[in-house]
């Protein structure tokens, strides 16, 4: 059994009386990418919060690289990488004296690799972190949060307020080193195309809950969109796992979860459809702005039935 790097199990959390995480449970396991998405205030920041060891769950078990962070939030984040959008360093430093600054508290620091780094990515290494532009900062970020080495490496929407080249440039930094160095890592965003490169699994996190995860590969294979005439859903239940419907003309477009068993219910009864293969994008947006309702439209029902 493959060993897990993070593991959550029921967690909560509440800002007073408003709910922010409820019955959250997710697994990642060791060596895997796994790309959180979620929109803005779908609880994100609060559960990589929680997994630092920064504010306490209210119910719940988590673990990380085997460790409770809120038991022992120390070696937790010694052995995390952790990199986030908002990332304030000291802008009267230069990288090199940074890196010599973070150095003693990581006992597996690498100053060889960061500089090699740095001269990489084109960082001027005696410049004040003040002056360097918003991408050298972000893949400043992104060295020292991955000089020691960590085994779990946690990516807070860190490309956010890049321009799109900038973007791509960073993941292509960020894939190579992670194909290089064989650590777990958690990268939440909502920059999915971006994502979708980088991850090798999913967890969308709509509303404080996790309403789907899986493999890339797998959620592609099961989540469809299927064309058909709108004719076709007149006195007929709506399938399982509809996530989206919506009409175009005389033919009706439906995003279901787990498709297979539908489209071959249509094959059996000899109703034409299209089957066509979905975004990551395209795939999340149908989990968290889906209507699946529109399936028990009167007006709908009506026009299918004259059509």
């Amino acid at each position: 059994m493959t060993a897990l790097a993070i593991q959550i199990e029921r967690l909560a959390k509440s800002y007073g009386s408003q709910p922010v995480l409820h019955d959250v449970s997710l697994a990642i396991p060791a060596g895997q990418t796994l790309a959180l998405l979620g929109c803005n205030g779908a609880g994100k920041t609060t559960m990589i919060r929680i997994l630092l060891g920064l504010i306490p769950a209210d119910t719940g078990r988590v673990l990380v690289g085997g460790v409770d962070p809120a038991r022992d939030p120390l070696t937790v984040r010694r052995d995390v990488g952790y990199l986030a959008e908002d990332q304030t360093m000291y802008g009267w430093m230069t990288p090199s004296e940074l890196c010599r600054f973070l150095a003693p508290f990581y006992p597996t620091w690498d100053m060889h690799w960061a500089r090699d780094q740095l001269d990489r990515f084109g960082i001027p290494q005696h410049a004040r972190i003040g002056r360097l532009s918003k991408g050298q900062s972000v893949k400043l970020g992104l060295v020292v949060a991955l000089a020691h080495r960590p085994r779990v490496v946690i990516l807070d929407d860190p490309a956010m307020g890049l321009d799109p080249i900038a973007r791509k440039d960073f993941n292509r930094d960020l894939v190579e080193h992670l194909q290089s160095s064989g650590c777990t890592v958690l990268y939440s965003s909502h920059l999915l195309d971006e994502v979708e490169a980088v991850a090798d699994a999913v967890a969308i996190l709509h509303r404080g809950t996790i309403v789907r995860s899986g493999t890339t590969d797998r959620l592609r294979d099961e989540v469809k969109q299927v064309l058909l005439p709108s004719a076709a859903i007149v006195g007929t239940t709506p399938p399982e796992g509809l996530l989206d419907v919506a009409r175009h003309d005389d033919r009706v477009a439906l995003v279901i979860d787990r498709a297979d068993r539908f489209i071959e219910h249509l094959s059996a009864r000899g109703v034409e459809h299209e089957v066509i293969d979905l975004r990551l994008d395209e795939i999340f947006e149908a989990f968290v702005i889906g209507r699946p309702r529109g399936w028990l439209d009167d007006s709908w029902i009506t026009a299918a039935a004259s059509a």
